[in-house]
C-alpha cells in the first residue's frame, strides 16, 4: 500500500501529492481537474475526468472462437459497462455466419443494444443505455414484479387450464434475463466510477454487492416461475389433477408468496430491519401452509403427485430467496447506527 503525507500550505489548506505511476496511468496533469467523492464511511476518493468522460470500446476477435463463446463475450463486454463493442474476424477473413447471427442473438437479449455498422468483415453495437435514466432500486422493482407477473401466470394457467396463460408467462422470461443484465452493467459501471453511484440512486458503493445478490436471487425467482409455466404447458389439460378446493390452497399460497417477495425487496431499498423480520415470519406461515397442503393430497398417480409437488417446490423455493434477499435487507439496515444498533 502507498502511503502519503498530508503537508500544511497555509493557515487552512492541507494537500497531499499524487503518486507518479497513477497520473501517468490516468493521463493527469497540471492544471487538470479531478473529481473528488467523499463516502459516508471517511473515505475520500479522487477520480480523474477520464473516467467521468469517453466512451468505452471493446473488440472481439471472433475468428478464434465458436458462435456461443462470441454471444456470451457480447453479454460480458455490456454487463463491464462497454459502450461500444465491435466483433471483427482476423484480418483478411470475414465473419462467419454463425458469428453475425451470435451478435443479433445478443442484440435481442440486451436492453438498450443496437447495431450501428456492419461490414462484411466487423460488426459494431453500441448501447444506448444511460445510466441516469434507471435507478437500482426501480430495477431491483421491476425484476420482481415481473417475477411476480410471470408466476400467477402461470399457477391460473394451472388453475384454468390455459396454455395460452403459461406461454404469455414463458415469453416474459426473456424479459426478466434483460433486467437482470442490465443491473449488472450498472453495478459494474457504479463499481468502476464511484460518480455512477450516485446517478443510479445510491449515496456510495456500498450497497453495490448486497444488489448484486439480491438481483441474481429474483433472476432465480423468475426461474421459478418458468418452472411453474413449463408445467402448466406439458401436463395434460395443462393442469393440475386436484379438485377444486387444493387448487384454490395452492393460489392463495401464491398471492403469499408474491406478498413475501415485494416485502423482501422494499426491506432491502429502504434499509427497513424490522420489514426483514417480518419477511422471516410471514416465510414460517408459509412453510406450514406448503407441509398441510401435501399432507392433505388425495391419492393419485405418481405422475400427477410429482406435478403438484414441483409446483410446490418451486414456491417454497421461491420463498426461499425472498428470505435471501431479507437477510442482505438487514445486512445493509444494520451497517449505520439505528435505534438497533450503536457504532462504538
Amino acid at each position: 500500500m502507498d502511503t502519503r503525507k498530508v503537508q500544511q500550505l497555509g493557515p487552512s489548506t492541507l494537500a497531499m501529492t499524487l503518486p507518479a505511476a497513477w497520473t501517468s496511468d490516468t493521463d493527469v496533469q497540471k492544471g487538470d481537474e479531478l473529481s473528488l467523492r467523499v463516502g459516508d464511511n471517511g473515505t475520500l476518493t479522487v477520480l480523474p475526468d477520464s473516467v467521468s468522460s469517453g466512451d468505452s470500446e471493446a473488440t472481439i476477435a471472433a475468428s478464434s472462437l465458436d458462435a456461443d463463446a462470441v454471444e456470451r463475450a457480447i453479454v460480458a463486454q455490456y454487463v463491464l459497462g462497454r459502450r461500444v463493442i465491435n466483433v471483427e474476424a482476423d484480418e483478411g477473413e470475414t465473419l462467419a455466419s454463425s458469428h453475425i447471427n451470435a451478435v443479433y442473438t445478443a442484440e435481442t437479449q440486451l436492453m438498450g443494444l443496437g447495431v450501428i455498422e456492419e461490414t462484411p468483415e466487423r460488426i459494431s453495437i453500441r448501447c444506448s443505455v444511460d445510466p441516469s435514466d434507471f435507478t437500482l432500486d426501480t430495477l431491483l422493482e421491476r425484476l420482481e414484479s415481473t417475477g411476480s407477473t410471470m408466476r400467477n401466470e402461470a399457477v391460473k394457467a394451472l388453475a384454468h387450464g390455459n396454455p395460452d396463460l403459461a406461454q404469455r408467462a414463458l415469453n416474459r422470461e426473456r424479459q426478466a434475463n434483460k433486467i437482470f443484465v442490465l443491473v449488472l452493467r450498472l453495478i459494474f459501471t457504479a463499481y468502476q466510477n464511484p460518480n455512477f453511484a450516485q446517478a443510479i440512486g445510491l449515496d456510495d458503493s456500498f450497497p453495490l454487492i448486497g444488489y448484486r445478490s439480491i438481483a441474481k436471487n429474483l433472476e432465480l425467482i423468475a426461474d421459478n416461475a418458468e418452472d411453474i409455466a413449463d408445467i402448466a404447458m406439458e401436463a395434460e389439460g395443462h393442469s393440475l389433477s386436484v379438485d377444486a378446493d387444493t387448487m384454490e390452497r395452492i393460489r392463495d399460497l401464491t398471492e403469499q408468496v408474491d406478498d413475501l417477495t415485494e416485502l423482501a425487496v422494499q426491506a432491502a431499498i429502504d434499509r427497513d430491519h424490522t420489514t426483514a423480520i417480518d419477511v422471516r415470519e410471514q416465510f414460517r406461515e408459509i412453510d406450514a401452509l406448503e407441509d398441510d397442503l401435501l399432507d392433505g393430497l388425495a391419492e393419485m398417480s405418481n405422475e400427477d403427485l410429482l406435478a403438484v409437488r414441483e409446483v410446490l417446490v418451486a414456491l417454497q423455493e421461491t420463498a426461499q430467496y425472498a428470505v435471501r434477499n431479507a437477510e442482505i435487507a438487514t445486512n445493509l439496515a444494520l451497517k449505520d447506527q439505528s435505534e438497533h444498533v450503536t457504532i462504538g
